[in-house]
């Protein structure tokens, strides 16, 4: 079940991760310096590779996130969420923050990306503590 668990908290982060993208793909693209065609999407928008990697990152995050939860004795919903807010607001928005300060990266992209990496980590951390 351990599997399972671990599979549904990053299917859900990443189905988070989607709709945070698609409502703020243009405040993204344009921090992010994304090129984009005529029609205003990313000129790679058919290129898998980063789908993939998104998918295969949330499935490591949400099975180290299993690990610590379990570790920590964390067991319940709500403790799950908080745990995972904890760790996303607190260890991968902030390592997020040093790469992109040094990258001279825009404070709308560290908002947008960490904001992305908090909430997912919470949704991470309820799904996991559901089973």
């Amino acid at each position: 079940m351990q599997y399972m668990s671990v599979l549904a908290a990053a299917v859900a982060s990443y189905a988070f991760g989607a709709l945070w993208y698609m409502a703020l793909s243009k405040p993204w693209m344009q921090a992010a310096g994304i090129e984009t065609n005529e029609a205003g999407r990313p000129k790679n928008g058919t290129n898998p590779i980063p789908y993939i990697v998104a998918f295969c990152a949330a499935v490591l995050v949400a099975g180290m996130m299993r690990h610590v939860l379990v570790l920590s004795g964390v067991s319940t919903p709500g403790a799950g969420f908080v745990a995972g807010l904890g760790i996303g607001l607190f260890l991968a928005t902030p390592w997020l923050t040093t790469c992109y300060a040094f990258g001279m990266r825009p404070l709308k992209l560290i908002l947008i990306d960490g904001g992305y990496t908090t909430i997912g980590s919470a949704i991470i951390g309820l799904v996991l503590t559901l089973f």
